[in-house]
């Protein structure tokens, strides 16, 4: 206890400025680095990545974005209110996926086929009133065969009726960030209302494709749904650039007299998932077409580039004011991956937007500005900047606090 006595006096007295007015500096031993958090995603500029499309796209919208960062390399009408089809079934089939991941149901789940969902008029798998299948077989249907009367089936079976669904629907676009977008059914049969644009069916599908389980289903192309009692339909996919373009493993089809012929899908090539979104085309081939030439067009021309990667430190330290030390290190707290065009990392500058000095104390983990990421001048994102360290101020009860942790680590 004497000892404790002596330090506790020692450190009271040398807290005390001395004659030339210069506090010290009690920090004996470096803060270790905070916990690393999850890994965080750094927001991407919403701009397209070119301000017209490189090609002539004859259908009522058009956009091409690359999957995981969320940018746009070209879009046209992108935010113009459209009637899209069984492109609604995007969000249906993302809200199943969802429920599945949660526990919320499962694959085995059997469901019982209500009169309403066997109703349903348009693409159809056939089902008959009070049969029973289960929710794989009703989300296969969904995806492969855009079929209607699965739709509604699951839509049941998640809510307990379709207009429940719906109202679950539109909440998720809105959490999604898709304000051009109304549902009013779960299949996208003709509804006064219903409506969505190029982006919020990017946005949605985007989100469908991030989902691993989505993938075990649509590259089915055919496959015999058994509806019991000796009964047998087929399923063929809809997206029939499933076959003819390399890469391609998913996607969504749509057509009506009032949407024309839609389709958003999606192609991998090596590290880069590119989703095509073109909706109003006139025929049902050009369509593809023009979703294969969009394809082309990005896998050719861009590709995934690492700018930076969380925890990464940035050079030197900011000087604190008031603190027990005179300055702090920096890292960066998010991933940042670009979408860039071939031979343009050269285009890419780091330019950091920090102050001239922080004011004490200072927590581990706080931000404290950012680093500007621009290409060709032009700004792309802003990677978050945050101290590596705590910087306790300057002062007598700092100092007190770890004397006393002392005596209870002792």
């Amino acid at each position: 206890m004497f000892k404790h006595i002596t330090a506790l006096l020692t450190i009271v007295l040398l807290l005390i400025p001395s004659g030339r007015g210069e506090p010290l500096d009690l920090t004996s031993r470096a803060t270790p680095d905070p916990t690393p958090a999850p890994r965080a995603l750094t927001p991407i500029a919403t701009a397209p990545l070119l301000e017209t499309p490189p090609m002539a796209l004859d259908c009522g919208a058009a956009l091409l974005m690359e999957a995981e960062s969320g940018q746009i390399i070209f879009e046209m009408n992108a935010d113009a209110p459209r009637a899209v089809a069984s492109v609604t079934k995007v969000m249906t089939i993302l809200l199943t996926l969802e429920q599945l991941e949660q526990g919320r149901l499962s694959l085995e789940d059997e469901v019982v086929v209500s009169a309403e969902a066997a109703g349903m008029g348009g693409s159809q798998v056939l089902l008959d009133v009070g049969e029973r299948q289960d929710v794989a077989t009703l989300l296969k249907s969904a995806i492969v065969g855009s079929a209607n009367d699965a739709a509604v089936a699951l839509a049941e079976a998640m809510y307990g009726s379709e207009a429940l669904c719906v109202e679950a629907m539109n909440r998720r676009a809105g959490e999604l960030g898709m304000t051009g977008t109304v549902f009013v059914n779960c299949t996208g049969l003709p509804a006064e209302g219903q409506h969505t644009t190029a982006r919020d069916a990017a946005i949605m599908a985007r989100q469908m494709f991030s989902h691993d389980l989505y993938f075990e289903f649509s590259d089915v192309w055919m496959e015999d749904i058994d509806h019991g009692g000796g009964r047998v339909t087929q399923l063929v996919n809809t997206n029939k650039l499933i076959r003819t373009y390399d890469g391609c493993d998913g996607g969504k089809t749509g057509s009506t007299g009032e949407a024309g012929y839609c389709v958003a899908a999606t192609a991998r090539r090596g590290d880069m998932r590119l989703i095509a979104v073109v909706l109003g085309a006139a025929e049902g081939k050009r369509r593809f077409e023009l979703a294969r030439q969009m394809f082309d067009y990005g896998f050719a021309n861009y590709r995934r580039y690492p700018v930076a990667r969380r925890g990464t430190r940035v050079k030197g330290e900011l000087p604190v004011t008031g603190g027990a030390r005179e300055g702090v290190a920096l890292m960066l707290d998010g991933d940042l991956t670009l979408l860039i065009d071939r031979g343009g990392e050269q285009r890419v500058q780091l330019s950091p937007d920090l102050p001239e000095s922080l004011a004490a104390p200072v927590e581990a983990g706080q931000r404290v500005g950012s680093v500007v990421v621009s290409v060709g001048g032009r700004e792309a994102a802003r990677i978050p900047v945050v101290a590596c360290d705590t910087v306790e101020a300057r002062g007598l009860w700092p100092g007190l606090r770890r004397l006393w942790g002392g005596w209870i680590l002792d």
